[in-house]
């Protein structure tokens, strides 16, 4: 075996390393600014606005320190991150931890998606009349489902290098959109209302729940970090670079889906974390068809790196699988799943069942990115 295969998994060597501080930093922006995010913000809600934030702060920093960890070891290797288990589990072994994170970056694929695809059922009520998800509009909900499969087939037509080109155009949308809904959410409700606003006892979230939420949402990156750190030649931008984007992602979108969804609250006389997707808050608060334009875009980037890291996992299953057919593979697979919420009570109720499954499994997968993570920083590698 060469220095530079790993199981016929490729080590990416230095010299063809491209990705900059920069693609580091607005790949783990985009990676967290975006609907899901959003819709966190608005579930933790639930536990007031200075619980919900203090858990956000907290979880946020103690995640993202893992995923610094777990990027500086694809940073070391030059490997993706499921090669890495390979080490613990063995080549055949490594199928397990690929099989969850294929399974859960689909999943999260899928929930963006659907959350975007509210967005698209909302724009053609107002323009065809059609009825929106809310009110069980099933064409509405359909079309935009598929809409939003042919843009991430575009997405990663090119695979990394396509990934890296949306990100770079994504995130500057993504900051005009989060600058603008944060000045009209001010606008609607004040800061002082927003932080004195309490839900009622029976749909209170204590501190520890919030911190379960939130940690199987942050945690399921660790997972994928080498994916990308593996394509940058600076040790910096693996670590604090992606540390340092990720928690601004979280922070600003999260931050923005809990004021809004409480500002929603406020002005209804009622708080109901159903309501906590982007699409229902920015029709209620008045933003126009642009602002629902813009979710479906900032969907598209955070899903290019869903489907990049789901990809990555494929090609440590099956050795002869490239990773740009493995892009469309898994692309065309979280389509179909994206379908699965319509068979729901309320896209929550979906939302909640999968943060259960997920969570079951990434504090053993991670603790096996620690196990290696002493031998990956040695000199000697």
């Amino acid at each position: 075996m060469s220095n530079n295969e790993f199981g016929r998994v490729m080590s990416i060597p230095m010299e063809q390393r491209k990705m900059s501080h920069w693609d580091m930093f607005a790949t783990w922006i985009g990676a967290n600014a975006n609907n899901g995010t959003w819709y966190i913000g608005g579930v933790i809600a639930a536990a007031g606005m200075w619980t919900g934030a203090t858990a956000l702060i907290v979880a946020g920093i103690l995640s993202y320190i893992c995923l610094g960890f777990a990027s500086y070891m694809g940073y070391k290797t030059g490997l993706p991150a499921m090669a890495l288990t390979r080490a613990s589990f063995g080549l055949k072994g490594s199928f397990i931890p690929s099989i969850i994170n294929v399974v859960q970056f689909i999943g999260w694929t899928a929930a963006n998606t659907f959350i975007a695809a509210i967005s698209i059922s909302v724009i053609l009520h107002d323009v065809f009349g059609l009825a929106i998800y809310q009110n069980h509009g099933y064409l509405g909900i359909t079309i935009g489902i598929l809409i939003m499969g042919i843009l991430h087939l575009i997405s990663i037509s090119l695979g990394q290098r396509s990934i890296q080109m949306i990100e770079r155009i994504g995130i500057i949308l993504v900051f005009v959109f989060v600058i603008w809904e944060t000045i009209v959410v001010f606008q609607h409700v004040s800061f002082t209302s927003i932080a004195h606003w309490q839900p009622k006892a029976n749909i209170r979230l204590s501190f520890g729940n919030a911190i379960d939420v939130l940690a199987a949402f942050n945690l399921a990156w660790v997972t994928a970090a080498a994916d990308f750190s593996r394509f940058t030649p600076n040790a910096k931008a693996a670590t604090t670079t992606s540390f340092l984007g990720a928690n601004i992602g979280l922070f600003w979108f999260a931050f923005i889906g809990l004021f809004a969804t409480i500002a929603t609250a406020i002005t209804l006389n009622s708080y109901d974390p159903n309501n906590s997707d982007p699409s229902t808050i920015a029709s209620k608060l008045g933003l126009g068809i642009i602002a629902l334009l813009v979710i479906v875009i900032t969907s598209t980037t955070a899903n290019a790196v869903n489907l990049m890291a789901a990809g990555s996992a494929l090609t440590n299953m099956f050795k002869k699988l490239d990773l740009t057919p493995a892009l469309w593979i898994v692309t065309i697979i979280a389509t179909f799943v994206s379908f699965v919420p319509l068979f729901f009570a309320t896209f929550l109720d979906a939302f909640t069942s999968f943060l259960d499954l997920i969570g079951m499994f990434l504090g053993p997968e991670i603790a096996i990115f620690f196990s290696r993570f002493l031998y990956y920083s040695s000199p000697k590698v």
